[in-house]
């Protein structure tokens, strides 16, 4: 915990997955991969009132709105970010926490390739139903989704009712990366997102490599494989006979 700030940073990275992206699914190349890849849809889940818009106007757009609303439905917003010398375009889509508008928001899980599970640190309750909302992702989204804890509102250090060492107790044993943040002065929001795409993109970056060694060398039937750049055994000419 930085002596500067009431608010823990901490990330797991959970093993190596091989990421399946959505329909539809983004034309990856052999690599080397080019500078500029498809976008990264990454999902803002939790409770309604927990800070998840002014985590990605924070993100996005380095604002933060006092008097912010409860979404409704679905927004977003998108900002580049460089990773390993190449621009990842993140397409971050805020859901609304309220029960009536779940069946649009659960849409939009399949579609994400990231999600930033988010509760409020001064009220239990969010943190309680963060199970609720693990739950429900993982039942709509991809199975290798990658999923981040995020404890929001760090800055209400003297009203905390979650305790950062369940929390972290609490990633670990769901295989998520966590970090605490704070919308409002900026604390680790730079962070949680870098580091959600950034796990992202080694994910994804890994899984074309393998995919393009695994590519099978096409044969012809009864005779020899074909690589590229191979010439192909021309067949001895055959002498004519002639009858004398």
């Amino acid at each position: 915990i930085s002596p500067f700030s009431s608010c823990f940073t901490y990330h797991l990275s959970p093993p190596s997955l091989n990421l399946v992206f959505p329909f539809p699914p983004p034309p990856f190349p052999p690599f080397p991969i080019p500078p500029f890849l498809p976008p990264s849809p990454v999902v803002l889940i939790g409770d309604s009132g927990v800070g998840k818009s002014n985590l990605l106007s924070r993100f996005t757009r380095n604002e933060f709105n006092l008097e912010s609303k409860s979404t409704i439905g679905v927004e977003f917003a998108t900002r580049s970010i460089q990773v390993d010398g190449k621009t990842i375009k993140a397409q971050i889509w805020d859901t609304a926490g309220q029960e009536r508008y779940r069946a649009i928001t659960s849409a939009y899980y399949r579609g994400a390739v990231g999600a930033l599970l988010v509760y409020d640190i001064a009220k239990h309750l969010t943190y309680e139903n963060v199970e609720r909302w693990l739950k429900e992702l993982r039942d709509h989204a991809d199975a290798n989704i990658v999923i981040m804890l995020v404890g929001n509102k760090c800055d209400l250090r003297h009203l905390r009712a979650v305790p950062t060492e369940e929390a972290k107790v609490y990633a670990e044993k769901n295989t998520l990366s966590f970090i605490e943040t704070s919308a409002l002065d900026s604390t680790n929001v730079e962070t949680a997102f870098q580091n959600i795409l950034t796990e992202i993109y080694h994910i994804v970056s890994q899984t074309s490599t393998a995919n393009d060694d695994q590519q099978v060398t096409p044969e012809i039937p009864g005779g020899k494989p074909i690589r590229p750049g191979e010439e192909e055994e021309k067949p001895a000419k055959r002498q004519c006979c002639q009858r004398q």
